[in-house]
């Protein structure tokens, strides 16, 4: 990897309000257009997974839904909707943890989150949820490969949410989708400046580019879009699952 010297990170504002059916790569290419924004061969795109989950129609009427007797109990017991968490409940492949109202549980995809990513915050009405992209690396190749059919050059998109962290307060963003990079600076078989070999160094850089671009978007800009520029990525088929901690090596299971 080449040395990095300086980093961009560029917002783009003016996304519309997306709809189920929408192409988001249109939309985000007329908006780039919109603000003169020009993409550069180099350059990574980083999206809130909510304007994908909108687009893809991943979105639930809590009207429609007919919460369980555990998701009624659980929710009386403190003071929660029970359609949000029979949403929730539907959503989970496994429940980490339920207790005082917050619900820990892993995904289809793997993660392992609150609520298992079902979310009422930017979004349109009261009685409606987002869920997660059904699979966000296929959503991020789609969308890049769309936009790569504009620019002419690889352009390598990352999908993001918002998780918490053990023993940290504070959420952070992470990359849920990854597209044309590798996920990953894999330092294992280097040597740090002491001429120590490094054994178990492997940097997960999809998350700390969704971290840094989230600086710019923030949560209450409506900014849900924004393109890192200067980082020297790996060009790679790139999964943001393979980000995901095996079972087997996974401690806290």
């Amino acid at each position: 990897m080449d040395t990095l010297t300086s980093l961009q990170i560029i917002p783009v504002p003016g996304i519309p309000e997306v709809q189920p059916g929408d192409d988001l790569a249109e939309v985000i290419w007329s908006t780039l257009n919109q603000n003169n924004l020009v993409l550069q061969e180099g350059d990574i795109l980083v999206i809130a997974h909510k304007v994908v989950s909108k687009s893809e129609g991943r979105l639930v009427d809590l009207q429609s839904v007919v919460p369980s007797d555990l998701a009624r109990r659980y929710a009386e017991q403190y003071g929660k909707d029970p359609r949000h968490v029979e949403v929730v409940l539907r959503e989970s492949n496994r429940i980490v943890r339920m207790d005082r109202g917050i619900i820990i549980s892993e995904t289809r995809h793997g993660f392992v989150c609150a609520n298992a990513g079902v979310d009422a915050s930017n979004v349109r009405g009261e009685e409606c949820v987002c869920l997660l992209p059904l699979d966000p690396d296929a959503s991020a190749r789609s969308i890049g490969k769309r936009l790569e059919e504009r620019t002419g050059f690889h352009l390598p998109v990352i999908i993001t949410d918002s998780f918490g962290r053990p023993w940290r307060s504070g959420i952070v963003n992470v990359a849920i989708g990854v597209y044309g990079m590798s996920p990953v600076a894999d330092y294992r078989g280097q040597a740090d400046i002491y001429g120590r070999d490094l054994v178990v160094t492997v940097m997960a850089i999809a998350d700390e580019i969704a971290s840094a671009a989230e600086l710019v978007m923030g949560k209450l800009s409506a900014v849900p879009v924004a393109i890192v520029r200067g980082y020297p990525y790996e060009q790679s088929e790139g999964y943001a699952r393979s980000l995901v901690m095996p079972a087997e090596r996974d401690l806290f299971r």
